[in-house]
C-alpha cells in the first residue's frame, strides 16, 4: 500500500501523475522529451537504458514498465531480460552495450564515470549526443524510480499486465494524458489492479 493517497490507487508513477497534475505534467514532459524526443538513440535504445537503469534500482514498476516497452518494439518476450541479465554477451551492439556501462555508473554516482568510459563508447561508435542521452535517461529514471519507491506506490500483479500499458506507451509516449487519455488509463489500469 503507498504511503500516501494514490488517486483512484492507480499503480506507480500513473498514480502519482494523476495525485498532483502540477508535478505530473511536469514529470510527463520530462519522459517524453528523454524518451520519444529527438536523439541519435533509437526509442527502443532509450527505453532499454530506462529499463536497465530501473533494474538496478530495484523499482519493480519501472522496469516491468519500460521492460514491455522495449519487448513490444522488439517484437520478442523477454528481449530486455536477456538483453539486461546477459549483457556483454547480448545481441547488443558494441556501442549499445559501452552506453550501458555509462548509464550503469551514472545510476551508482554521476562521478563514476571516467574519461575511459567515454572514450571506450566513442571507439564503439558514440556520439557525444549518444553519451549525453545516455547519461540524462540514466539519471531521469534514478530519479523516476525513487519518486515511484519512495512513495511505496504498488507495482501491477502480474507482468503480463504491463502489455497493454505498453503499447499505449509505444503508440502515444508519455505526454501528460488529456481528457480521454486519461479516462482510457484509468480504465485500463483500474481493470489490472482491481
Amino acid at each position: 500500500m503507498a504511503y500516501i493517497q494514490i488517486k483512484d490507487n492507480l499503480p506507480g508513477i500513473v498514480g502519482l501523475l494523476f495525485s498532483k497534475p502540477s508535478t505530473g505534467k511536469a514529470v510527463s514532459s520530462l519522459a517524453q522529451a528523454i524518451l520519444r524526443g529527438p536523439s541519435p538513440l533509437t526509442i527502443m535504445e532509450r527505453e532499454l537504458i530506462a529499463s536497465y537503469v530501473s533494474s538496478l534500482n530495484g523499482c519493480r514498476f519501472c522496469y516491468q514498465s519500460h521492460s514491455a516497452v522495449v519487448d513490444e518494439i522488439a517484437g520478442q518476450l523477454d528481449y530486455t531480460a536477456s538483453a539486461i541479465d546477459n549483457r556483454d554477451g547480448s545481441s547488443l551492439s558494441e556501442k549499445m552495450k559501452a552506453l550501458l556501462r555509462i548509464a550503469g555508473k551514472v545510476q551508482k554516482n554521476g562521478k563514476d564515470v571516467l574519461p575511459e568510459d567515454i572514450d571506450e563508447a566513442v571507439r564503439a561508435g558514440a556520439t557525444d549526443a549518444d553519451i549525453h542521452d545516455t547519461v540524462i535517461v540514466a539519471a531521469a529514471f534514478c530519479f523516476f524510480n525513487r519518486y515511484v519507491d519512495g512513495l511505496h506506490t504498488e507495482p501491477l500483479k502480474q507482468q503480463q499486465d504491463y502489455v497493454k500499458p505498453a503499447r499505449s506507451l509505444v503508440r502515444f509516449g508519455y505526454l501528460y494524458p488529456n481528457f480521454i487519455g486519461r479516462f482510457f488509463m484509468k480504465r485500463m489500469f483500474r481493470k489490472l489492479v482491481a
